[in-house]
């Protein structure tokens, strides 16, 4: 019903098309991981809920993980921790030199990729760089770099910087890390792409999304050459929330619905939108929203407003929920799904590591 009551027209009562996640006297494997501005649950491999941590909230002060409730604990499992703590690999970077990025390129690339991070999150960082950010590294016509902002703690800031000068694939943005500055970022991702580097197309998503590389280059190469496109999994006529904590006030946003707009998770552009977004920032014209994605969507209205068409492209495979076989993206991946991914490509085979 939450689904239904965001989408225009659908005010009336629905039913369900999938099932409620728990049963009575059924096993189940419900997954508990942190992301970029909050907690996400997963249930039996599929997404069903995410909070955000509180304001001044740090992942570094959990200390305790309780459960309550009518529920019968099977198990507790920490499966996609390190086997070391992330410290110890921060202070070993000199093991690591494999990982590091090759130099800018000197002539235009096709693809630039820009990893929405946080500077504690340097195990997501390393999963990434071990598994698909290989393929990046490897090819001559992509390139990727994670934009971090700055972290309230003194520390965190010090070792983010230390990893930035080691690895080489690390844009600091000169502000402190808030939900409702991440659209930043994104800007930021743009500038990078048509001014440090000449891409032709330019991509966001993640730490906790997983990129088949070949596969996404190749569904964009069959795009017309100069076409102006927005590709991903397209949301049309989405309401926004008024309530809790995730609410949008009206004088935030007074209209009904949003703009069509591509999940945050995974979407591309094609280099004239995102030069326009740097341009439009420049001139002091763009219109800044709180939530990233649906920013883009409006950079991408205003674009087809006062420039040109833009083809909107929608595709299920940028898996917002999750992961899909044969997916494109797949998000709300830990570090040791990651690495399951990684093995799995590696093998031929474009399928899921969901538990079950």
């Amino acid at each position: 019903m939450w689904f239904l009551n965001r989408v225009a027209g659908q005010r009336n009562r629905g039913s369900m098309d999938w099932p409620y996640p728990f049963v009575e006297d059924e096993l189940f494997v419900l997954t508990l991981s942190t992301g970029l501005e909050g907690y996400h649950v997963q249930v039996d491999g599929r997404h069903v809920a995410s909070f955000p941590y509180r304001v001044g909230y740090s992942l570094e002060d959990a200390a305790i993980l309780s459960v309550n409730g009518d529920v019968d604990i099977q198990s507790i499992v920490a499966g996609s921790l390190p086997m070391a703590h992330p410290r110890n690999a921060q202070r070993n970077l000199e093991l690591l030199t494999e990982l590091k990025a090759p130099p800018l390129p000197e002539e235009p690339i096709e693809l630039f990729i820009g990893i929405l991070s946080a500077g504690s999150h340097f195990t997501e960082r390393m999963a990434v760089r071990r598994s698909w950010m290989s393929s990046v590294r490897n090819s001559s016509g992509a390139m990727a770099r994670f934009f971090v902002a700055l972290n309230g703690r003194k520390k965190v800031n010090e070792d983010l910087k230390k990893e930035a000068n080691f690895f080489g694939d690390i844009v600091i943005v000169p502000f402190a890390d808030s939900y409702d500055l991440v659209v930043l970022k994104t800007v930021a991702i743009c500038e990078y792409a048509t001014r440090v580097v000449s891409a032709k197309y330019v991509m966001k998503c993640d730490d906790d999304t997983f990129v088949r590389l070949d596969s996404v280059m190749a569904d964009v190469r069959k795009i017309p050459y100069g076409k102006s496109f927005y590709l991903g999994n397209i949301n049309y006529y989405h309401r926004p929330l008024r309530e809790g904590k995730w609410a949008v006030s009206f004088e935030e946003w007074p209209r009904e619905a949003y703009p069509p707009y591509a999940n945050g998770p995974g979407y591309i552009v094609s280099s004239d939108i995102a030069n326009f977004v740097v341009s439009e920032m420049e001139k002091g014209r763009l219109n800044l929203f709180k939530m990233e994605d649906v920013s883009m969507g409006i950079w991408v209205g205003q674009f087809v407003d006062t420039v040109k068409a833009v083809d909107y492209i929608h595709s299920l495979r940028f898996c917002q929920f999750g992961c899909v076989d044969d997916y494109l993206t797949a998000h709300y991946q830990s570090p040791g799904q990651m690495a399951c991914l990684w093995d799995k490509l590696a093998q031929g085979r474009p399928q899921c590591c969901n538990p079950r």
